[in-house]
């Protein structure tokens, strides 16, 4: 049996403007807009040729046992693609505030590419919900 990850949760204080940010400025498809029940609404989105998706909730009660993150205290998830620089250009035009390409050197974090699996930005939602994209050799199938 194959366990995937298909759904990560993410804080958000404003359902509307997360999904004006994820769709509109990331690129991401919107999968699912609804009020699932009376005061309950779910937006799921997904970054152009993943298989996980991030879920955008209001109202939703927390699955007994699991705990809840409060909106802007995630970080580190993480986006891989296999060109960054074309990303951050992405990114950019669409008005996202992202980070120089960096590589972690010698002395650190230093900027510019570096080698395989060594190119990382990173930007923030409109909450302060922190990504990270990292450089892949490949596409995901091909790995």
């Amino acid at each position: 049996m194959n366990w995937t990850l298909e759904v990560v949760p993410v804080p958000v204080t404003d359902l509307d403007r997360a999904k004006e940010f994820y769709a509109d400025k990331c690129g991401f498809k919107v999968d699912l807009d609804q009020e699932v029940a009376p005061g309950v609404r779910i937006v799921q989105i997904t970054p152009p040729g993943s298989r996980c998706s991030i879920a955008l909730l209001k109202g939703m009660p927390p699955f007994p046992g699991a705990s809840t993150t409060a909106p802007g205290a995630l970080h580190g998830l993480q986006l891989c693609v296999t060109d960054i620089e074309a990303a951050r250009e992405q990114l950019v035009s669409r008005g996202v505030d992202v980070s120089p390409v960096r590589h972690v050197g010698a002395t650190g974090w230093e900027d510019g590419k570096g080698g395989v699996w060594n190119s990382f930005m990173a930007f923030t939602d409109p909450d302060g919900n922190g990504w990270v994209v990292q450089e892949a050799p490949s596409e995901l199938t091909e790995r």
